[in-house]
């Protein structure tokens, strides 16, 4: 049993491990041809008091079309920029965890042997379309278009048209048309991309950052629901004014309140601050409750993971100071990779939380769109608990 809590607490690898099937923000298809999406990545960021959200996304894809599309759907008319091309390996490196405290935990032996221990363009459209389209333009290496619709039987033709093959039902483009969303669509050419040895194209898109108003963080996930045989992994870094988590079942509370627990009780006494202290006191009164939810759902969903918080912290001024070198970085990576981390610059920002978690979706799971609210621990609780350190409870 107290494996399991190990591995649902694990914080997976610095630079996002296996992805599994196609993942969560946009419809990616191409004519004809098999394309999938192996991988995606997603930095979001929420200002609630202007009401602007911006993303930075890449997908990752692979196949032999001639060329891709991609449709991304969003709330309101958005705004495109390139983002740096390692955006994301820095992201990934600014979020490794720090070594564990050696002082803070007793029992470190034991630790260490259970840590070792294996784990169980295109055709104009038709005078009486009611497709419109806003802007044309290339951001990185790719061409784009934004359009909005009135109907989706007028933008299925249109997609058609214009060559992105968009194979999915009209309800799901009528879910967004109803709440009046704008379509970003977006022509990749894999050329531009080296061959596999099975002779497809492979290759991640250009990080494209989306910034657009919307008086709540939303993320579009039915639209990837079209293009998934089963499930899907996403790894979501939330930058906004509190760290923040997926409503309900999606919580990664399932798994973080039982790690962080189990940690804390092999904590030195006298090392465990107040905070913690408090957190706990409302921890153990919904340990109950989450132990036997995660319980119910290995035994009637074989496979079944819980989102995994895997790095969360409120950003100061001496954090932002590791970006330009005026702050030493203090984990083991490579050298040029830090020195790199100036490209977060304008990205990151003090004062803000930046949540970084990790969720499988099952197909059935996605009917909707991902609407983000705050962290609690439980009722109206906030969860203020920063996650920067290596636990006894995290994997090696």
């Amino acid at each position: 049993m107290f494996r399991r809590v190990l591995w649902v607490g694990a914080a997976a690898a610095v630079f996002g491990g296996a992805w599994s099937a196609r993942a969560a923000c946009c419809y990616f298809s191409a004519l004809g041809s098999d394309v999938t999406q192996p991988a995606q990545k997603a930095f979001l960021s929420w200002d609630p008091q202007e009401q602007i959200v911006s993303w930075v996304v890449q997908p990752k894809f692979a196949g032999n079309a001639a060329d891709f599309g991609m449709v991304i759907p969003t709330p309101s008319r958005p705004r495109l920029n390139e983002a740096p091309r390692e955006f994301f390996k820095e992201l990934g490196v600014y979020t490794i965890l720090k070594p564990m405290p050696l002082d803070k935990y007793k029992m470190l032996q034991w630790f260490q042997a259970q840590m070792s221990a294996p784990a169980p363009a295109g055709a104009v459209a038709s005078q009486r379309s009611t497709v419109r389209v806003l802007e044309a333009g290339v951001v990185g290496s790719l061409d784009y278009k934004i359009v909005t619709a009135e109907r989706a039987d007028d933008l299925f033709q249109w997609l058609k048209a214009n060559r992105y093959s968009y194979s999915g039902d009209e309800g799901t483009l009528q879910h967004y048309i109803r709440k009046k969303w704008f379509f970003t669509v977006m022509r990749i050419d894999p050329k531009q991309m080296k061959r596999g040895s099975d002779g497809k194209y492979l290759g991640e898109v250009t990080p494209t950052r989306f910034t657009f108003s919307s008086a709540v963080l939303v993320y579009p996930l039915r639209i990837t629901q079209i293009s998934v045989p089963d499930q899907t992994e996403a790894l979501f870094y939330v930058q906004a004014p509190y760290k923040v988590d997926l409503p309900g079942a999606l919580s990664y509370q399932y798994s973080w309140i039982p790690m962080l627990r189990q940690a804390l009780s092999f904590a030195v006494p006298g090392k465990i601050t107040a905070q913690e202290r408090k957190w706990m006191q409302v921890a153990d009164a919904r340990l109950p409750e989450l132990q036997s939810y995660t319980q119910t759902r290995y035994q009637t969903a074989p496979g079944w993971q819980p989102s995994r918080l895997e790095w969360a912290r409120k950003l100061t001024a001496q954090d932002l100071g590791i970006l330009d070198g005026t702050v030493k970085y203090d984990r083991e990576a490579d050298p040029k990779a830090i020195k790199d981390l100036v490209q977060l610059r304008g990205f990151l920002r003090q004062g803000q939380w930046v949540t970084k978690f990790r969720r499988t979706f099952k197909r059935a799971e996605m009917a909707g769109d991902l609407e983000f609210v705050r962290a609690r621990v439980a009722g109206d609780t906030p969860d203020e608990m920063e996650y920067i350190h290596i636990l006894p409870t995290s994997p090696p």
